[in-house]
């Protein structure tokens, strides 16, 4: 029986997130399929990986530096070696970096080593530390790469730009988003939630998933919402997600009086129920690879709001399906959302255009380029032709 192994940093903030469809579908093709991450459930039995035959548990840390990923590598290298998987999928700056290691001497035996980039860390705008401590290692290990997948389109410039030596480039649009359960918006699912919910039905609601972290920026949300609490006194914003900066953004609310208009709401699975109550989403990132909680937010049809960071910019175009503004620009971002609730007709506009969009970031077209990627003639053509 072939086998994949797909490594990440994480497993319940990422493999759980973003990859169930793809083991899902290697299982369907008869793989025997293996995942190695780092449990990062609270309750560790809850780690519970659906189309997993195997699970290995590997202590990655996300900081590269970390004496503890000298340890992951010696387990992960241990796993391939006695493994001999057929296919290893990497993601996660950090699995994408130890896996790649730990499996370059399999590549010799036909292994095929993909890595998916789900945001560099270096990029326009990232500090010089990022590019000193990232950028030569992602350039290196390409060379170790049979197919390097990029998901937006300034990573695959710098790919491309910077001669990474990864014997395919391509540029997918994300991992795909579903389109059964991330449906168009109606006006009775809408009132019906938010009846269930505990939400008034003229309440004018906003939606952020998102790990509460410097990197998704909410405190400008909370800024946001300190200016427009008296301008638009029925707004709520919804904050989705658990994270480091949870305590500081709670002083934060406090400071400003926005204890009725900002919920904090913890790590949620109905994410589709949250972005069907609300009236727009929003996304205050300073950093993204290509955002599924954007997508998801199109897929529902709500018009958005977002920071102008790769990714975002990459999903929504400014005036066509919503606005887009300076990452650190609470004045604008204030502005655009007012300018949103004072205009059904610009709501419509934003909406209808989602919809449209999002028809390339389903699924199911993003399946067909991965099982191109996989088996098709051109991952065929391109695998293990030495540098």
């Amino acid at each position: 029986m072939k086998k994949v192994l797909f490594v990440a940093s994480v497993v319940k903030k990422h493999i759980m997130v973003f990859h169930l469809p793809y083991l899902e579908w290697f299982k369907k093709m008869g793989y025997e399929v293996h995942v190695c991450a780092n449990n990062d459930y609270e309750n560790k039995e809850e780690c519970q990986v659906p189309f997993c035959d195997e699970f290995h548990e590997i202590p990655f840390e996300r900081f590269p530096l970390k004496r503890k990923n000298i340890l992951a590598y010696k387990k992960l290298k241990i796993l391939i070696d006695e493994n001999k998987y057929d296919v290893i999928h990497c993601h996660t700056p950090i699995g994408g970096m130890l896996g790649r290691l730990a499996a370059k001497n399999s590549r010799k035996i036909g292994t095929k080593v993909i890595y998916t980039a789900h945001g560099f860390h270096f990029f326009k705008g990232a500090s010089l530390k990022h590019w000193l401590l990232y950028y030569p290692v992602e350039k290196w290990l390409s060379k170790y790469t049979d197919v390097l997948i990029t998901i937006n389109q300034e990573d695959y410039d710098t790919a491309t730009d910077k001669g990474f030596k990864s014997h395919s480039l391509v540029l997918v649009n994300g991992v795909g988003i579903n389109l059964n359960k991330f449906q168009p918006q109606t006006e009775p699912k809408k009132m019906a939630l938010r009846k269930q919910y505990g939400y008034d039905s003229d309440d004018f609601i906003l939606m952020y998933a998102g790990e509460l972290s410097y990197r998704k920026h909410q405190d400008l949300l909370i800024d946001v919402a300190g200016k427009l609490k008296d301008k638009i006194p029925n707004i709520k914003i919804l904050l989705a997600g658990s994270g480091d900066l949870e305590e500081q953004y709670r002083k934060q609310i406090q400071k400003l009086g926005v204890q009725n208009h900002v919920r904090l709401l913890g790590f949620r699975k109905d994410i589709d129920n949250l972005m069907n109550l609300a009236d727009i989403a929003v996304s205050a990132s300073r950093q993204e690879g290509l955002p599924v909680n954007v997508m998801e937010a199109m897929a529902t049809g709500l018009p958005l709001v977002v920071t102008d960071c790769r990714g975002n910019r990459d999903l929504v175009i400014n005036n066509e399906n919503g606005f887009v503004v300076g990452i650190n620009d609470i004045e604008n971002f204030s502005i655009s959302i007012k300018k949103l609730y004072d205009s059904k007709d610009l709501m419509k506009q934003f909406r209808n255009q989602s919809l449209k969009k999002i028809e390339m970031y389903k699924i199911d077209k993003i399946m067909i380029e991965m099982t191109n990627i996989y088996i098709g003639d051109k991952a065929k053509r391109n695998f293990h032709n030495e540098n």
